[in-house]
């Protein structure tokens, strides 16, 4: 039995070292140099080619090399058949909240404003409120999304969340289904999406959407780039319905040229980088896994299809 590790135009030996760690004897192959097709029984894969996964007759598992697993949902290529799984790494969720909480304090302590009033020799003090009046909404309170809002609940700003199901939580309060998104939306200063992309998610991030955030809300999008219609997030910050969006993914990456978002001035891009995934933490649960095929044992953290997550 082998590993197959499909992961185009990127050097994996930090992946494999990663994985020998916790399993010195395994056998990985590296896509498309593949030597034994028969002997895989288990892929780790992001953004694989479509048709990549068909060379291996004997595939038990396909394991995504992030949280995401759009890329594995959207093969339609991909051996109906064979169980996903998903990592579920703390790190993950850490440098998740690592990235909102610098994108919300940057919106909060008006950061940007005071480097554009430094290029302008300009002295002025803007006014900032009490952290506790600053809601920040969270779409998508799953196991990072919920991880996001405790830690900004700790730090001290209102937060609430919004998710398809209903949730308890602890710390904030959460928000559910359709019926209540105009009411969680309402009292949303600072928007962070980190929703699963989903038929029912895709292009929530819309002109409606933004008309029900207060007067001068922020959008930080680190979920999927198409969960935002890029020319309803223009129109919106044009019109002063926001007053500026951070935005580390996109429909199309890496961000082309041309595209509008590179030079419009309330608008900050980063190469979606908010939760990269980091192979000497994520590689003790892909081991896991790997040990649960091999024992026919139940998978962890296996993803639903029908519910896309």
């Amino acid at each position: 039995m082998s590993l197959v590790i499909i992961y185009p135009h990127r050097d994996v030996s930090d992946w494999i070292a990663a994985l020998r760690k916790h399993a010195p004897a395994l056998k990985v192959e590296v896509w498309p140099d593949i030597v034994e097709p028969d002997q895989v029984e288990f892929a780790l894969c992001w953004n694989q080619p479509p048709g990549s996964l068909q060379q291996f007759p004997n595939l038990k598992c396909i394991s995504s090399l992030g949280a995401g697993i759009n890329h594995l949902l959207n093969d339609l290529t991909r051996p109906r058949e064979v169980p996903l799984v998903r990592l579920v790494d703390d790190n993950l969720k850490q440098s998740m909240a690592e990235y909102v909480m610098a994108g919300v304090l940057e919106h909060f302590r008006h950061l940007k404003a005071y480097r554009r009033q430094q290029r302008e020799h300009l002295w002025e003090e803007l006014k900032v409120s009490h952290i506790s009046e600053l809601g920040v909404g969270i779409m998508g309170c799953g196991e990072i999304g919920g991880y996001v809002a405790d830690k900004l609940t700790d730090f001290g700003f209102s937060v609430q969340g919004w998710s398809r199901t209903r949730q308890e939580r602890d710390k904030f309060q959460v928000y559910a289904g359709h019926d209540e998104l105009g009411v969680f939306l309402g009292q949303t200063d600072v928007l962070v999406c980190l929703l699963p992309l989903t038929p029912e998610t895709e292009n929530i991030l819309n002109l409606d959407t933004f008309r029900q955030l207060p007067e001068n809300a922020y959008l930080i999008n680190a979920a999927r780039g198409a969960h935002l219609v890029d020319a309803d997030l223009l129109s919106a910050l044009d019109r002063g319905l926001l007053s500026g969006a951070l935005l580390d993914v996109f429909r199309e990456e890496p961000l082309p040229q041309q595209h509008p978002f590179w030079k419009h001035d309330k608008i900050a891009v980063t190469p979606h980088i908010a939760s990269p995934t980091n192979p000497d933490s994520a590689a003790e649960q892909i081991v896991a896994n790997y040990h649960q095929v091999i024992s026919d044992a139940p998978l962890r953290n296996i993803v639903d299809v029908e519910c896309g997550y």
